[in-house]
This record gives structure tokens, C-alpha cells and sequence, in this order.
């Protein structure tokens, strides 16, 4: 995969001829970003922290529907109560799901637009512990194929939309490359994805972002001592509990468990970025360059990109987090703007003409 190298802006070759971030549908190619950081949140870990520690969780109702995959495990997705003119699918990141804050505003940004949102649950995630000994990864696109056929079953007609967040971000583009002209979406949104994940999980061995790998491990491994009391696995609790870092816990853990060589070919074979060119439908990447999970390095080049593809980058915003404002404590969750926005500009002309100005541009 070719990448940009590091800078502290993207040159004006790359945008040339490129619309700003407020126009409608996609132009593709690398952007920059109509985001400004709220002065009070310039830091990335503060941007990352403020929206999963501060933010009060929104108030959305859920029902829950587990959908039976075809090898015995299940999946929960749950829906809010909106219309069914529009669907939008919500998959989350590492050791996330519907209680995610991020999630639970996006689905309440939708619903205020007339959307049915569902928060697709990997496997695992939604508090119930799956059936099999495997688990969910960052390259596992089978089970998401599995559940957009089953949405596209219930409502044929309806327009789906697909947005994922960091992890959930590199399985939606992996997914959509290998759909190509097949995927039945007609739009897509990643946000904070990890393009390279062998140089996130080097990057999270460093400085204060050790402390994201330390909590995500932990709620891992937690994990996998509740299936270790539940059934036989096929590894040992120490291959669990051994691994201090990613590298070493992949190794230890998700690789053989989902029947990867090691850590390294299962970074190799999971990552989008290699694949981003293959998409062919609409999507919108929003990336900041100061989010502590990742290099700089990792930011794919323009000509890596798909024509359909449209990657806006901002100097700041942290991981999902893009809190802007000019009054301090009262923060604007910028990508409950951004993507309502851009989504309707795709599935639903009318409301896009006369949704009310988001603040872009």
C-alpha cells in the first residue's frame, strides 16, 4: 500500500480539483476536513476521552433482534424505532456496541432525520457471550455480509447506509472492496480507521497511548476468562493472560482462534488499506491526523484511493472523537453533523435540500 508521507498539511496537489466538503454526493480523493476543534479540546487524548468518558449517554430506545448465523453462533443487533424509508447499519469498534456513546448519538442524529438505524453487535459484544470458541476480528467481513442480506430481505426497497467506527471502520472498507459493484449499499461512512493494523498496534505501544491498549486488553482478556468458565478452548488461559500488548496478544489469541499463521498475517490479511481502491460505492472516510491509536504514515495516498472514495482529513479530532464548540462544556459532536449530512445528500434528495445547514462550511 502506498502512503502519504508525514506533513503537517495535505500539499494543494492533492485536493486539486477536488469539491469542498460541502458539496453533495462524492468527489473522490483526499480532502481537507471543514472540522474545527473546539478551542478548549485541541489535545487528541482529550478529544478521544471527552465524547467515551464525559459525554452523557443519549437517550435512544433499542430493541433488541439476535439474528442466527449459519454456523451456530448469533448475532444481536439492536434498532431504534424510526421509520423504515432509510436504513442505516452501525457497526462499532473494538469492544464496542450499542451503549457506545458514539453509537447511541448517531443513531439518535439519524433518527431526527426519519431513519431506521440498527447497531450491528460482533460477535460477543452485546453482553452475551457467543457460542463458538472464535470471536469477531478486524478483517471478519462474512458475518456482516450475513447481516446486510438479512436487512435487504425485510426491506427490499428501502436505501442502506453503512457506518463504521475504527474497527468497524476497517471492516465495512474491507467488506465494501470485496463486494465491489455487488455491495448493496448506497452509501458508506468509516471513521478513525486503523488503514495498517500492524502500525496501530506498534503505535499503541507508545507514550500515553498505552493506556487505550491497556484498557482494551483488559476488557478483552475479561472476556475470555468468562469462556474459558463457560466451555473448552481450544488455547490456554496463559496464551490469554500472557500478552501485554496487541502484537502479543494477537499472536497468542486472535490468530489461532480464527485461524491465522500469527499476528503479523493476520495484520497482513485484515487491513483495508491495501483494498481501498476495489470500492464502488459511495464512501466518506473522515480521519484525524493527530489520533493517538495510529502513525501519521498510515493516511493512505490519493492513488490508493477508489474514484468513489472520498477521505477527509483533519490536522485534529483525535480516535471517533471531533468535538467542536466555542463555549467551553457545551461541545458539538461533529460527526452526528458531518455523516447525517452526507448521507442525505445520497439517499434522500429531498430532505437533503431541506435538511437545516450543519454547520459545514
Amino acid at each position: 500500500m502506498k502512503v502519504r508521507p508525514p506533513s503537517s498539511r495535505i500539499p494543494a496537489s492533492t485536493a486539486a480539483g477536488v469539491a469542498d466538503t460541502t458539496s453533495g454526493g462524492v468527489a473522490g480523493g483526499l480532502v481537507n476536513s471543514a472540522f474545527v476543534p473546539a478551542w478548549w479540546l485541541k489535545d487528541p487524548h482529550l478529544q478521544t476521552l471527552w465524547p467515551a468518558l464525559c459525554r452523557l449517554r443519549p437517550n435512544v430506545t433499542l430493541d433488541r433482534e439476535r439474528i442466527e448465523l449459519a454456523d451456530g453462533d448469533f448475532v444481536d443487533l439492536d434498532w431504534n424505532r424510526g421509520g423504515t424509508q432509510r436504513i442505516a447499519l452501525i457497526l462499532h469498534g473494538l469492544e464496542g456496541g450499542s451503549r457506545s456513546r458514539y453509537a447511541r448519538g448517531m443513531v439518535a442524529a439519524l433518527e431526527r432525520r426519519g431513519w431506521r438505524v440498527g447497531v450491528l453487535h460482533f460477535r460477543g459484544c452485546s453482553g452475551s457471550l457467543n457460542r463458538l470458541a472464535r470471536n469477531y476480528h478486524s478483517g471478519d467481513t462474512a458475518d456482516l455480509s450475513f447481516v446486510v442480506a438479512h436487512i435487504r430481505k425485510r426491506w427490499p426497497g428501502a436505501p442502506l447506509a453503512i457506518i463504521g467506527y475504527s474497527l468497524g471502520g476497517n471492516v465495512l472498507l474491507k467488506w465494501l472492496a470485496e463486494q465491489r459493484q455487488a455491495a448493496p449499499v448506497v452509501a458508506a461512512v468509516a471513521v478513525s480507521v486503523p488503514f495498517s493494523l500492524a502500525d496501530v498496534a506498534t503505535r499503541l505501544e507508545r507514550g500515553a497511548s498505552r493506556i487505550y491498549q491497556w484498557r482494551l486488553l483488559s476488557d478483552l482478556k475479561r472476556k475470555m476468562r468468562c469462556k474459558f468458565k463457560a466451555r473448552p478452548l481450544p488455547l490456554s488461559l496463559d496464551d490469554v493472560e500472557t500478552g501485554t500488548t496487541f502484537w502479543e496478544f494477537d499472536h497468542r489469541v486472535t490468530a489461532p482462534l480464527h485461524g491465522f499463521a500469527d499476528a503479523a498475517t493476520y495484520y497482513r490479511e485484515a487491513s483495508c488499506g491495501p483494498v481501498l481502491r476495489h470500492i464502488a460505492r459511495p464512501t466518506l472516510i473522515i480521519h484525524a491526523l493527530d489520533d493517538p491509536f495510529m502513525l501519521e504514515s498510515v493516511v493512505p495516498a490519493a492513488d490508493a484511493l477508489s474514484p468513489q472514495v472520498r477521505m477527509e482529513l483533519s490536522q485534529k479530532g483525535g480516535h471517533v472523537g471531533f468535538i467542536g464548540g466555542g463555549v467551553p462544556f457545551r461541545p458539538r459532536y461533529w460527526l452526528e453533523e458531518r455523516i447525517p449530512r452526507f448521507l442525505d445528500d445520497l439517499t434522500h434528495p429531498h430532505i437533503a435540500s431541506t435538511a437545516p445547514n450543519d454547520g459545514e462550511g
